[in-house]
């Protein structure tokens, strides 16, 4: 897997070894994501996962192709840890301070008293945000069953379903589609309901003239999707089609600044001021994207205060909207690939209005 990314890591860094707890970092290195254990890897090329008895199986099945030794704890995580640092001469550590708590801190430093812990930092994340050709098809994969599912509820939305019943039924679809799980809770809305960006499903009823906002995303061997498309039912006033279109002006405007090298301010900037311009981007109340792999917000933030640059490697979401309060609310969002041959589109669903 990527192993030999984390021993370039530890030697760039002028360490000895690497201590992974966080489920998505571990993932990075082991190929799954257990809910509790470790990963070890030493800058002499040796790599261990530390694992209870409830994840020995699946962790050994993992090390054909990661190419980590298998730990089964006998006593304690930090005892088999202790352990293993000492038998390769660990003196300074690459350490998780981002991601775990502080007690599990403490009582790492104070047990390893003669370990220098160095900050990682963001260093994996980094690393995580370049994705490799293996990562994008797992993405791509997750991505179409979440379309097959999106496209196979569109015939149950109906006047009188309610928000709550249509989207347990889409998490249904998505599990029977091939889902390992939901990206995150799925956001269904309708109605004046569709005003709130994150606003969760509850029993509010469909009606004719509605529009309905879905955000949702699937999970394959722990790589996300994340799409957001809105529809009308029965019918859409003019007011409504001249919302919808204008923030589709916007995306599409955004995905054209999104590119390998561009600054993420700059790319929400191409979107915001299409929005500005009809005076709507008042409406408009949260950053442009975020990256997405083995967590569904991971990395970079398009946003107008980012910092950061877009490279080749990166997938990240472009989602503009607008939310006018006890009205409606409009979002499309669609998932990007930089790839080394350029900006790829990896949600195929159409982004016309549609009318149920």
């Amino acid at each position: 897997m990527n192993k030999e990314k984390i021993i370039n890591l530890i030697i760039e860094k002028a360490c000895t070894g690497a201590l992974l707890f966080h489920e998505s970092n571990m993932h990075y290195v082991c190929g799954f994501s257990p809910s509790e254990g470790a990963v070890l890897i030493c800058a002499d090329g040796c790599g261990y996962h530390i694992v209870d008895s409830r994840y020995t199986e699946t962790a050994k099945n993992h090390s054909k192709e990661n190419g980590l030794t298998v730990i089964e704890i006998k006593t304690s995580f930090k005892e088999e840890i202790s352990a293993l640092i000492k038998k390769h001469g660990i003196i300074k550590l690459l350490f998780e301070n981002d991601t775990i708590s502080l007690a599990k801190y403490k009582s790492y430093t104070d047990s390893l008293c003669d370990v220098e812990f160095v900050n990682l930092n963001n260093s994996i994340m980094e690393l995580r945000n370049v994705k490799e050709q293996y990562e994008i098809d797992l993405i791509k994969k997750a991505n179409s069953i979440a379309e097959k599912s999106f496209i196979e509820l569109l015939n149950d939305v109906k006047p009188g379903r309610t928000e709550k019943e249509l989207a347990a039924l889409f998490d249904y679809y998505m599990s029977k589609n091939g889902s390992d799980g939901v990206s995150f809770d799925t956001i269904l809305l309708t109605g004046t309901h569709t005003s709130m960006p994150h606003g969760v499903p509850g029993e509010q009823k469909i009606q004719s003239g509605n529009f309905v906002l879905f955000d949702f995303g699937a999970t394959y061997k722990g790589y996300h999707s994340d799409m957001t498309r809105t529809v009308a039912v029965g019918y859409a006033t003019d007011e409504m089609e001249q919302a919808y279109h204008l923030v589709l002006e916007a995306q599409l405007a955004g995905i054209k600044a999104l590119n390998s090298k561009a600054r993420c301010s700059d790319v929400y900037k191409a979107a915001y001021e299409v929005l500005e311009r009809d005076n709507m981007a008042q409406y408009f109340r949260h950053s442009l994207g975020h990256g997405v792999g083995l967590e569904i917000h991971e990395g970079y933030n398009a946003s107008p205060k980012s910092n950061d640059i877009f490279q080749t490697g990166n997938v990240t979401s472009i989602e503009p909207g607008i939310y006018i309060p006890d009205k409606f609310g409009i979002r499309i969002e669609d998932l990007l690939y930089l790839s080394p041959h350029g900006r790829e589109n990896l949600s195929k669903i159409t982004k016309k209005l549609i009318i149920l």
